[in-house]
This record gives C-alpha cells, sequence and structure tokens, in this order.
C-alpha cells in the first residue's frame, strides 16, 4: 500500500478510491403491476446523484437481482447510464453462482454502458477457494472494466479466503472488495498487504473499517442518509475522528431500522414514505407491514440524515422527501 500523509492540511488520510467514496447499491423501482419502473429508476438515480453519491450500483442484491431478467437488466442499466449522464459511475452488479452466465452478463454490463462490475462469490455450491479464483479471474478477463469483488459469506455461504484474496489482487483489472465478511482482522491483513481498494458492505461497521484502511462505502441506509454517511466518510479523511464517530452514532438507529427485516423491504419502504419512487418488491420477499413501517418511521426520525451547522462538511443536501421522513410528517 502506498504511503498516506496525514499532516497535510486538507489532504484526505483515506486511500485511493477507484470507484469514488459514497456509492449507494441502489434498489430496482418497480410499478405497482411488478413491471420494471424505468422512468422511476431513472429519477430515483437522480436524486440519489445529487444526494453526494459518486457512484450506484446497479442490478446487486438491493436491486433485487435475483428476480430480474437479463433484459431487464441491462435495461436498467441502459436508463441509468443516460439519467446520471457521467456525474457518477454505474457499477453493474453480474454475480451469480454460474461462471458462464456470469460472463454473459457482464459482457452485456459493459455492452449498456456500465463502468465497474460488482461480483459476488457463488452463492449456493459453496466452491473451494480455487473454484472462487477461478471464478474472478474469468469474470475479469471477459471484460476491461474493473471489477469489485462481493464477499459476504452470510449470503454465499463461503468465505473469500486472505490467501485467494491476495491471489486475485495480481489482477490489473480486480481492484477492489465489497467487504460484508464481517471480519476486521482479516480484512486488515488484506489491506496491508495488497493495493486492492476496501470498501464497507455492512452499514453500520463503515466507520471502523475506513479506520482500519478502507476507501468508501457501498451502502443501502444511503437511500436515505447519503449526506450524513459522506459527511462521515469525509470527516474520518480529514482527521475529524470526533465529528465522525458523532456521525456514526447519529446514524446508528437507520443502520438498525433499515435491516430490522431484509434490508430492500424497508430501503423501499423509507422511499415510498418520502414520496419517491419505489413500488413492491418481488416474490419471495413482501413488502414492509403497517407495523414495520410505523417502526422505520420512529427509527428514521431518531437518526441523523442530513448534515449541517458552521462545521459544514461540504456534503449535499438530502432530496426534499428524505429530510420528511427524518421529521416523521409523512402519513
Amino acid at each position: 500500500m502506498s504511503e498516506v500523509c496525514s499532516s497535510v492540511t486538507g489532504m484526505s488520510v483515506l486511500p485511493p478510491a477507484p470507484f469514488g467514496r459514497m456509492i449507494t447499491a441502489m434498489i430496482t423501482p418497480f410499478l405497482a403491476n411488478g413491471a420494471l419502473d424505468e422512468a422511476g429508476a431513472a429519477q430515483l438515480a437522480v436524486r440519489l446523484v445529487d444526494a453526494g453519491n459518486e457512484a450506484l450500483v446497479i442490478n446487486g442484491t438491493t436491486g433485487e437481482s435475483p428476480t430480474t431478467t437479463d433484459a431487464e437488466k441491462a435495461r436498467l442499466l441502459r436508463v441509468v447510464v443516460e439519467a446520471v449522464a457521467g456525474r457518477a459511475r454505474v457499477v453493474a452488479g453480474v454475480g451469480t453462482n454460474d461462471t458462464a452466465h456470469t460472463v454473459e452478463l457482464a459482457r452485456a454490463a459493459e455492452a449498456a454502458g456500465a463502468q465497474g462490475l460488482l461480483v459476488v462469490a457463488p452463492y449456493y455450491s459453496k466452491p473451494p477457494q480455487a473454484g472462487l479464483a477461478l471464478h474472478f479471474t474469468t469474470v475479469a478477463d471477459a471484460t476491461g472494466l474493473p471489477l469489485m469483488i462481493y464477499d459476504i459469506p452470510g449470503r454465499t455461504g463461503v468465505p473469500v479466503a486472505t490467501d485467494t484474496l491476495m491471489r486475485l489482487a495480481e489482477h490489473p483489472r480486480i481492484v477492489a472488495v465489497k467487504d460484508a465478511k464481517d471480519d476486521l482482522a482479516a480484512s486488515s491483513w488484506v489491506m496491508a498487504r495488497t493495493n486492492l481498494a476496501y470498501y464497507s458492505g455492512t452499514d453500520a461497521l463503515t466507520l471502523p473499517l475506513l479506520s482500519i484502511g478502507a476507501c468508501g462505502v457501498v451502502s443501502v441506509v444511503s437511500h436515505v442518509a447519503t449526506p450524513a454517511i459522506r459527511a462521515m466518510i469525509e470527516a474520518i479523511g480529514a482527521g475529524e475522528v470526533g465529528r465522525a464517530i458523532a456521525l456514526h452514532q447519529g446514524l446508528l438507529p437507520a443502520y438498525e431500522g433499515i435491516f430490522r427485516t431484509q434490508g430492500v423491504i424497508l430501503a423501499k419502504a423509507a422511499l415510498r414514505l418520502a414520496g419517491l419512487p419505489a413500488g413492491p418488491v418481488r416474490p419471495p420477499l413482501v413488502d414492509a407491514t403497517p407495523a414495520e413501517v410505523a417502526r422505520l418511521r420512529v427509527d428514521l426520525a431518531e437518526a441523523t440524515l442530513d448534515v449541517g451547522g458552521p462545521r459544514g462538511t461540504g456534503a449535499r443536501q438530502a432530496p426534499a422527501g428524505l429530510a420528511v421522513v427524518a421529521a416523521g410528517e409523512v402519513s
């Protein structure tokens, strides 16, 4: 890893971030009949970029990729690429448990205009580490796009081991890890021994990961809290540890609230409260119950979703509807 200087005023002590530091794993809006809401996706993408996101992950787990078709994935990517018009990077989730299918999705994403790939470890099959390495390198060889490994053993059933990550770091297009392994010691070893850029994939662990060398976050809670999360990242990068901790603690109710049940369900519920495009979830997910929505409203009202005051960090303001949710004013 390259050395960083923390003594230069205004210089971030965080390592380079190949996809930007503030990234939202965007939900996929659907219409009431369950069809893809292309206009809603464009509107939401613009809102998220306006709020301060430097990149959006499209067709990830939060985008309900297990229940969208390949054709829908390609259409959604084209819609978002056109909507953000170069103002933010568009990273395509293309991971499946079939290497050949993942390669097809990666090539389709490149053709649709994506600027990067998010590839989850193959799930359900529980391949050995050699199989994981083959999967990631085969996908990386299939396009000219930079690739982020998504390491989330709680969903996939198998972690990407430290030694495997170190070998994969030698590939010129494997540049980053979305880390939801929740093992800070293991992540520390990889960051110390490779140039892989680490992104928090567990919202509540964003600040701890940043403190040991991560460069940013791929967030779900940022659907409603981008300004505060971005301010936290900028604070720790500027060496303002106390401010970063205060923002982290202010975000805790939102972190807990969005994940009281499956994250997509309550992220969409929060967006519906704000009058922003979301629509229903697709089965086997189910929409939030009235009781869950009521609890979510309380959680968001207790959280720091926006920032302000005389020590402004440069974070953008939240979309108007999100401030309404935080105030608990949506009926």
